[in-house]
């Protein structure tokens, strides 16, 4: 059987902590114990566990991260930033999702409990914000990334979504189009509230006014009947802003269906820029989120959070860019 921080200690007739002293090249620990301590271990061949390492310098040297769920089609390059840039640093990460609510949420606390990470990054699922805002006044260092609600206490990582509506706007009216539909998403999200603001204002700026405008939850499905019972109402416009891709799919999926051209009679923008985006027929112009960028620097704010810096106090604001392809007029 392998040999444990406990065999050590008993047979060198000190406590584990003091084991876990040695380890980690302590100073508390007397010269000569520090000494008897060394010699058990080389004859017993004990290979120290990164548990047993961490435990005196209250590390873990593991980052947790907490997330609605992995099938979030951008999830992927989120996590993929997160990844390069804990690993990077020679961290661990432990990665927890909400697929089973509050079974989930339950396994996730035990976690917590048992401090086997140091920090917290998330992208807020439902229902979790009490618990967050009391892991972090407790101590627990939390960074959002995409911060959709708008929660100053934390610090965060987000994209400019204000100008990239306004950016969305731009396009759409320098393509000639001036009755746009907007498909939002779910209004209590402090990025659907900044993509309508930016796109509301720019349009403004222009003297066009936003007649439709109709909340949605992300999907293609909801998109998809929003369009069609628009179209069935006989609602004109010539244009949609959709506040994801996989809504602006859902659009082009209802226009499609009834016989409407694309660009040419209705233009079609998203928001996210994901893999999907290029290959829709036509392919889909939209506005492109930094994820991967997003997820690097709210991992780099954490982990210089652990080093012992002070906490950003402002938001980190990454820029979107918009991204041209058939879906809209060429300019």
């Amino acid at each position: 059987m392998a040999v444990t921080i406990a065999d050590v200690a008993q047979a060198a007739g000190v406590s584990r902590t003091t084991v876990s002293r040695v380890l980690n090249t302590r100073g508390e620990v007397d010269a000569s114990t520090a000494v008897r301590v060394r010699e058990v271990i080389d004859r017993m061949g004990y290979v120290p566990s990164s548990g047993a390492v961490g435990l005196a310098r209250g590390s873990s040297r593991t980052v947790g991260m907490l997330v609605p769920s992995l099938t979030w089609p951008w999830m992927g390059e989120v996590l993929q930033g997160v990844v390069d840039t804990v690993e990077a640093a020679d961290f661990g990460l432990l990665l927890f999702t909400c697929n089973r609510g509050a079974e989930s949420v339950a396994r996730f606390t035990s976690q917590v409990s048992a401090r086997a990470f140091d920090g917290l990054l998330v992208v807020e699922p439902e229902n979790t914000l009490e618990m967050l805002t009391a892991l972090h006044r407790d101590g627990l260092p939390v960074v959002l990334v995409d911060d959709r609600g708008h929660h100053p206490e934390f610090p965060s990582v987000t994209a400019a979504n204000t100008e990239g509506g306004a950016a969305a706007a731009r396009h759409l009216l320098a393509g000639g189009r001036s009755r746009p539909l907007v498909l939002t998403g779910p209004a209590r999200f402090g990025c659907v509230r900044d993509r309508l603001a930016g796109f509301r204002a720019a349009c403004a700026e222009h003297g066009v006014g936003l007649e439709l405008v109709v909340e949605g939850d992300f999907t293609e499905a909801d998109a998809r009947a929003t369009v069609r019972r628009l179209l069935a109402e006989g609602r004109e416009f010539d244009a949609v802003f959709a506040h994801n891709d996989l809504a602006a799919v859902g659009a082009l999926g209802a226009l499609r269906d009834a016989g409407i051209r694309v660009p040419e009679d209705i233009a079609v923008i998203g928001f996210d820029d994901i893999p999907v985006a290029r290959h829709t027929e036509p392919s889909l112009s939209t506005v492109r989120q930094p994820m991967r960028e997003m997820g690097e620097t709210a991992a780099r704010l954490l982990l210089a959070r652990l080093a012992g810096q002070e906490p950003q106090t402002t938001p980190v604001v990454l820029p979107t860019h918009m991204i041209a392809r058939r879906s809209t007029p060429a300019l």
